[in-house]
């Protein structure tokens, strides 16, 4: 039999389950080879993949760039700090009165709640910027990420809500069917460990919103947000609500941040304004563009690639500085922006489509 053909021979299906196989199998085998931090490191990895996608849906598929898209993310993170912790009840004592045993909402409840509100903010970012392209409408959206998280870095005077750099801490943990994802689960005839049930809970989210995105990418909605990226005038000449249409598309891809929001501030159980600066924007947004800005799959890899790189360039870095030169040469951080810096050049310059970039029909 010639090398490889048991390969080709396999059905379409076959290579599903080996991909289902494969998934399951992923936490085991890296938390037995690298330990729980890289199981860390992987849940973030797809909660990057779910801001990511929702990201695309504003600049891949509408054409609108956006650098505050982590304001939404923010959004979804402290209403789930507020309502699952005790600080609103320590700063008020209406609110723990209302709520003797303490605020413990659902993270499910919270997140409708946070799609509803993410959404909302969306559509009050979307409106003023209508009229707006390029540098202006990226200019504007930036404004608006750093209102939000000045706000949120603010708001601790006179009344305490977000308990200003601080941040709030205490915050539940998911929770799922009775089922605590902070402690492990026994199974009888085996342990899943906390990290590991997020894993799955955070990778069910992901393939979720990508499934959503691709349906969107194949409807009638999809087409008219790539009518406007390619030329808004003539979509427009064509019947197109150009106005309706972009307001969507912030509507969408913050209601992803959104839910992202949630699950982030329950699975690390504390949030401050540093988690949603404007760098954070900016990497979300190199995960599009270096993956492959409009394609699904691209920008899925380029969430991957940058959420894992920083972890592993931490791990090899500083030791292979120390064995080469006996001192730390340049600093982990600034060698991972400055390599962030350099792969985007070589993107922008031989491959401007992304590194995996969607092939054009012929």
């Amino acid at each position: 039999m010639p090398k490889g053909a048991l390969f080709h021979r396999l059905p379409k299906s076959a290579y599903w389950w080996i991909g289902v196989v494969a998934l399951i199998l992923l936490p085991w085998v890296v938390g037995a080879s690298g330990g729980n931090y890289w199981v860390r490191v992987l849940d973030f990895a797809l909660l990057y993949i779910v801001l990511a996608l929702g990201l695309n849906v504003v600049v891949g598929f509408a054409g609108l760039l956006d650098l505050g898209y982590i304001a939404f993310y923010a959004l979804g993170a402290y209403s789930f700090a507020l309502l699952a912790s005790p600080h609103l009840p320590q700063q008020f004592a209406t609110i723990a009165a209302a709520f003797p045993e303490g605020m413990h909402f659902s993270p499910w409840m919270v997140a409708i709640f946070s799609i509803i509100l993410a959404a909302l903010f969306g559509i009050i970012l979307g409106f003023p910027t209508l009229q707006l392209r390029g540098d202006y409408l990226a200019i504007v959206t930036l404004g608006f990420g750093e209102i939000i998280r000045i706000f949120m870095n603010n708001l601790d005077r006179p009344l305490n809500l977000t308990n200003g750099p601080k941040g709030i801490t205490a915050i539940d943990p998911i929770q799922l069917f009775g089922i605590s994802f902070a402690k492990p689960l026994d199974l009888g005839f085996v342990q899943i460990p906390g990290l590991y049930l997020v894993f799955y809970l955070f990778l069910t989210l992901a393939i979720a919103v990508a499934i959503v995105c691709i349906h969107l990418q194949d409807s009638r909605i999809g087409r008219a947000w790539v009518a406007i990226r390619e030329d808004e005038i003539a979509a427009k000449a064509m019947g197109i609500n150009t106005r309706n249409m972009k307001l969507l598309a912030f509507a969408i891809g913050a209601s992803f941040a959104g839910v992202a929001g949630v699950l982030f501030s329950a699975f690390q159980g504390f949030v401050s304004p540093e988690s949603f600066t404007l760098w954070e924007s900016i990497v979300v947004l190199a995960m599009v563009v270096l993956g492959g800005i409009g394609h699904i799959p691209g920008v899925i890899l380029g969430a991957v690639l940058l959420a894992i790189f920083p972890e592993v360039l931490r791990a090899i870095a500083q030791p292979l500085q120390q064995a080469l030169f006996g001192h730390l040469v340049v600093d982990v951080e600034v060698l991972r922006q400055l390599i962030y810096g350099l792969a985007l050049i070589l993107i922008m310059l031989y491959r401007p489509g992304g590194i995996w970039q969607k092939s054009e029909a012929k």
